[in-house]
């Protein structure tokens, strides 16, 4: 299968340690300390589990809880909050409050102990990736690659996207969540740009692509939850959408590793950005579950983003810094752009454009077409820092030398 070339938004940022992103140290450290800032913003709805990860305070997710598991969890005092059947998915939730005074730690505990065949966890919360920098006017390939408007399909995990923004006002744009009103943020409309973005001087990686835009942070405290990013995925499941972008990064979950195995084993692709901890860091999820398709970064040299996480899990690297993508607060402005968040869309782009419908057989044939084409970089063959090698890479000459004249002005 041949894929088509693609056009990137490009630009020129500052170095690591000035603009987007600022030293290493604060790059690496950024999800750590917006965790912090979260939980102390908001400590009566907020609480962190054994190993730090942010958590919904008092909260214990149930997975297709037995009626006798619930008679049991009620004498324990656990009061059900709320549940939630994802029929696309073939799974029920039950949201599970602990009795007064309890963490949910606690509560976990105790509900595994009274129902060990059960499976419960915490109800986690997965922070998007990257930074949206300073607005920017840097340039971007003016001419669009032969055959880059079809109509493609791709799924967005993420923040509200701004639709009216001159890059997405040209294509379609599905919005799900917040009980039908997405808040826009920064961060999703600058991914979503980077898949569909459209316009005389911005290309995405798949220009005009129908997309499904699920919010899974509504401006809420407890945005990102784990059974936000369910539902969604049961969104994705339910409209066939065959690639899915989710450039989020937390602990390992069983609600979220089950709605995963649910979409890939029917034939979506999933891509998930690896994360921005640093190279020394654990996996994060979902890029690191089996059938995930795990995205790195890199810089316009073509070198690993210092930040970016590695590991087994990773699959293919593109590019992730000296980027613009669509400003959410300026309809036709753009914003520097940073991290592995940035990558990922541009891979999901590339794989909508040569898959039509979730399917397990064209969907491997996709990704194998797409990894034969990736530039190996680092050590020879696949490696834990660029996974197979680069793609999304191939700029045309002359919006290449166009960009570079226009540069040296």
């Amino acid at each position: 299968m041949q894929l088509p070339p693609v056009q990137l938004p490009g630009g020129v940022l500052p170095e690591i340690t000035r603009g987007v992103g600022g030293t290493l140290r604060e790059i690496t450290g950024a999800r750590a300390l917006r965790t912090e800032r979260l939980l102390n913003q908001h400590r009566a709805r907020l609480d962190r589990d054994p190993r730090g990860e942010l958590v919904v305070r008092a909260e214990v997710i149930a997975i297709d809880m037995t009626d006798a598991a619930l008679a049991n969890a009620r004498k324990a005092r656990f009061d059900v909050r709320r549940t939630r059947e994802i029929a696309d998915l073939g799974v029920k939730i039950t949201v599970l409050q602990t009795p007064e005074g309890w963490s949910a730690s606690r509560g976990l505990k105790r509900l595994r102990k009274l129902d060990p065949e059960g499976t419960y966890d915490f109800n986690h919360i997965y922070l998007d990736v990257g930074e949206v920098g300073a607005a920017t006017t840097a340039n971007a390939p003016a001419s669009p690659a032969p055959g880059s408007d079809v109509r493609n399909r791709v799924g967005l995990i993420d923040g509200g996207v701004e639709a009216t923004h001159a890059a997405l006002r040209g294509g379609v744009v599905h919005q799900f969540g917040c009980d039908g009103n997405p808040v826009p943020s920064a961060h999703g409309t600058a991914v979503a740009s980077l898949i569909a973005g459209s316009t005389a001087d911005f290309r995405g990686a798949a220009p005009h692509a129908e997309l499904f835009a699920a919010d899974v942070y509504c401006g809420l405290p407890t945005g990102g939850a784990v059974e936000a990013v369910a539902a969604a995925l049961g969104w994705m499941a339910k409209e066939r959408v065959p690639v899915i972008n989710v450039s989020l990064v937390g602990p390992r979950n069983a609600l979220l590793e089950r709605a995963v195995k649910v979409l890939s084993g029917r034939g979506h692709l999933i891509v998930a950005a690896v994360g921005n901890d640093g190279p020394a860091a654990p996996p994060l999820y979902p890029a690191a579950y089996a059938g995930v398709i795990g995205v790195t970064a890199v810089d316009d040299k073509r070198r690993v983003l210092l930040e970016a996480c590695r590991g087994k899990h990773l699959a293919l690297a593109a590019p992730g810094a000296d980027l613009r993508a669509a400003d959410a607060t300026d309809s036709t402005g753009y914003k520097e752009v940073r991290g592995t968040s940035f990558a990922a869309p541009l891979v999901a782009g590339l794989l909508a454009r040569a898959l039509a419908d979730p399917d397990p057989v064209a969907g491997a044939n996709a990704l194998a077409a797409l990894t034969s084409l990736a530039l190996d970089l680092g050590p020879r063959g696949r490696d834990d820092i660029y996974g197979a090698g680069l793609v999304a890479a191939n700029l045309p000459e002359d919006a290449h030398g166009a960009r570079q004249a226009t540069n040296k002005r």
